[in-house]
């Protein structure tokens, strides 16, 4: 045996790798989140820029998803990681020596290409080792990345010098040290003739999963709403309502992916149906929640809609999955699997920047808050229609 086939790493910890990938790329995506006030004090923009900037990169992970979603199915799941990671790397140097609005843009642009590449092959990988397991690693990575860049990024400004580049200079670490345990891990498929003609981007699903995908979607997008919206503008609203510190601000992302990581965790072994049901009726409880918080300025109200936000997040993203990714062949995956972020990911950037557009134009952060609320709470009863409708026995 080759010292390249004894040193290869055992499914298990390939499994464990590409799910700390997965966290990596999500934490780098919201470590710039508690920043966003320190920039704009800096640069002088207005919420309209924080949330443009915010929405390039769900734009950016869009096109790289059309684009490069299937080409792993093609070429091999590490190839795409590798130049995926190299790709988020060079991101991080961008952020490092941003001095303006220009350079935090094309941060933002290169580390949404790169996410957007990695994201269907890690995915795909993952259940490729382990359907079960992968399923689930799929569903808990993005709260645990997002929860923990975020809280990162929050204590670095708190308690550490220079934290508009530390932050990254550490993510930086930490993906290196990735990329070179990639080089380990087996090749999960057997590449395949059509490369090229994957990265025409185009929107095919299997005929088998095509009704459940129409089922889950506005799942998707209400979820994935409601996470832009505190992603871009969370911490902003607790420090203008509430006077609190970076930290607490902070805070904001982190509990919203705890409590989705938690849902996650716990409803693992229960009935897509159920998940997705307890996710909606979380994600709408949640909104009426917060809804009467920021009317009442109250903090501990506030995190309590975000925490039942949080669940309604990791309930509907998860039932989402469990719902398509078991009846999808393995070399179909990762394009059901990307366009599936896709759905994500509109849902993820397109709210966000009409919110930023209503703050400056329209009432304020306060009164946006409680329309984007109650817009989120009309989109999940339509979803929970759907569900009900879809699902109910004939």
């Amino acid at each position: 045996m080759s010292i390249a086939g004894r040193t290869r790493l055992p499914p298990g910890v390939s499994l464990l790798l590409l799910a700390s990938i997965l966290v990596s790329f999500l934490a780098a995506s919201a470590a710039p989140t508690p920043l966003y006030g320190i920039y704009q004090e800096r640069w002088h923009f207005s919420p309209i820029t924080t949330t443009v900037v915010f929405a390039v990169y769900a734009v950016a992970v869009l096109a790289s998803l059309l684009t490069f979603g299937r080409l792993s199915d093609h070429v091999g799941r590490r190839p795409v990681l590798a130049v995926a990671i190299a790709v988020q790397m060079a991101s991080l140097v961008i952020f490092v020596f941003a001095d303006g609005v220009p350079a935090l843009l094309a941060a933002r642009l290169v580390q949404g290409l790169a996410a957007g590449a990695a994201t269907g092959a890690v995915g795909a990988a993952m259940l490729d080792i382990d359907r079960a397991r992968g399923t689930l690693a799929n569903a808990i990575a993005p709260g645990i990345g997002t929860g923990s860049g975020a809280l990162l990024s929050a204590l670095f400004i708190r308690f550490l010098p220079a934290p508009t580049r530390l932050v990254y200079v550490v993510l930086f670490g930490v993906l290196l040290i990735q990329a070179v345990a990639l080089a380990l891990m087996p090749e999960t498929v057997t590449p395949t003739a059509g490369a090229r003609r994957s990265l025409r981007p185009e929107i095919r699903l299997p005929r088998a999963v095509r009704g459940p995908v129409l089922v889950v979607a506005p799942v998707l997008f209400a979820v994935w709403a409601l996470a832009g919206f505190f992603g871009a503008l969370g911490p902003a609203l607790v420090r203008a309502l509430m006077n609190t510190s970076i930290v607490t601000a902070g805070l904001v992302l982190f509990v919203f992916a705890l409590f989705g990581s938690v849902a996650v965790l716990l409803m693992r072994d229960t009935a897509a149906r159920t998940v997705i049901l307890v996710g909606i009726t979380a994600l709408i409880l949640g909104m009426a929640v917060t809804l009467v918080s920021v009317m009442a300025s109250s903090v501990p109200g506030f995190f309590v809609g975000l925490a039942l936000g949080g669940i309604g997040f990791g309930g509907g993203f998860q039932g989402s999955l469990k719902t398509v990714m078991p009846l999808v062949e393995a070399h179909e995956r990762a394009g059901v699997l990307s366009l599936l972020y896709v759905i994500c990911y509109v849902g993820f950037g397109l709210p966000t920047v009409i919110a930023g557009f209503l703050v400056v134009y329209a009432g304020g952060l306060p009164r946006t808050a409680d329309e984007y609320s109650v817009a989120v709470i009309l989109l999940a009863l339509v979803a929970l229609f759907g569900v009900r409708r879809a699902t109910s026995p004939r």
